[in-house]
Parts: structure tokens; sequence; C-alpha cells
């Protein structure tokens, strides 16, 4: 069993940065799949960014956030920078024991394990 607490979120003006930080229980956690995933109020969840031994990224989000992980400490970050009143929603963390690469990491079934989730607001 993994338990994961995200932490970091907050409301930030548009233009500004988040950093997301996801802990995790566990003494496997780096042979994980990780991944951040988001939901709008009213909306779906949504792929935000998985890391594997390589990184994927929604489209949405390239070139302004940075998935990346620490296995010393078990924890995964998302680095959010040039933030948008679009990227309001709760974002979660999950953990898979599957291998997935390219889109198939965006599949939110694959993931066995998710956070509670962390508020992010950006303010026009």
């Amino acid at each position: 069993q993994v338990q994961l607490g995200e932490t970091g979120g907050g409301l930030v003006q548009a233009g500004g940065s988040l950093r997301l930080s996801c802990a995790a229980s566990g003494q496997t956690f780096s042979t994980y799949a990780m991944g951040w995933f988001r939901q709008a109020p009213g909306k779906e969840r949504r792929f935000v960014a998985a890391i594997t031994g390589s990184t994927y990224y929604a489209d949405s989000v390239k070139g302004r956030f940075t998935i990346s992980r620490d296995n010393a400490k078990n924890t995964v970050y998302l680095q959010m920078n040039s933030l948008k009143p679009e990227d309001t929603a709760v974002y979660f963390c999950a953990a898979s024991h599957h291998y997935c690469s390219g889109y198939g990491c965006a599949d939110f079934s694959l993931y066995d394990y998710w956070g509670q989730g962390t508020q992010v607001t950006v303010s026009s």
C-alpha cells in the first residue's frame, strides 16, 4: 500500500509560479511511475505530467511545467511556471505499478494510488 500526500497549492496571480510536492510512503517508490492530474470544477480529471525514466506532458502545459522526482526523499514535484487562469484546478498525484510511456501515461486507470489533491487557483 502506498499513501500519497500533496502540498504546495495556493493562490497565485497569472504569470506566477508554484511548486507542488507529493510525498509517498513505501520502500519501492523508485519503481513506480508517478503522475500528476488535475480536475477543474465541473470537468473531468485530466492528465498533466508523468515521470518514469522519462517525462511526459500534456500539450497544454508543455514548456511551462516540469515534473521531477527525488527517490531518496520519496517525493515527486511539479514545478509550474507562467501560470494561467485555466490552470486553476485541484491537482492530484498518482502512483502506478505499471510501466508506461508516452500518452500511455495519461490513462488515469493505469494508476493504483492517488493523493487527496491540492487546490491551485490562478487569478487573472
